[in-house]
């Protein structure tokens, strides 16, 4: 029995290890459909502009904006790279990583 949980285990693992450059989305802006990175993402939000999340799928997550508060504050790296629109999504890169917590090894 137990070494069937194991088995589980590390299948989820690599599972997980798999599947997270699966998840790499893009930052891209709704309202300027035509940015193509002549401002970053946080002066366009100064501005006014809308953001969404777009997945390798292309499923869309529009950001509210206590989202983008949110996601500030839990990856303020984000806002910091170059605001692209809809029109350009193959040329915005992929969202920056998470950090890595202190005492947390990968």
């Amino acid at each position: 029995m137990r070494t069937k949980f194991m088995l589980v285990v590390v299948l989820a693992v690599i599972a997980g290890l798999v599947a997270s450059p699966a998840l790499a989305g893009k930052l891209l802006c709704v309202s300027k459909k035509e940015l193509k990175g002549e401002d970053t993402v946080a002066s366009c939000l100064a501005k006014g502009e809308r953001f969404a999340i777009v997945d390798d799928y292309g499923i869309v997550r529009i950001l509210s904006p206590e989202e983008v508060e949110m996601t500030k504050a839990f990856n303020p790296k984000a806002f910091e790279q170059r605001a692209f629109g809809m029109k350009y999504q193959k040329e915005a890169p992929a969202l920056p990583k998470l950090p890595v917590a202190a005492g947390v090894t990968q």
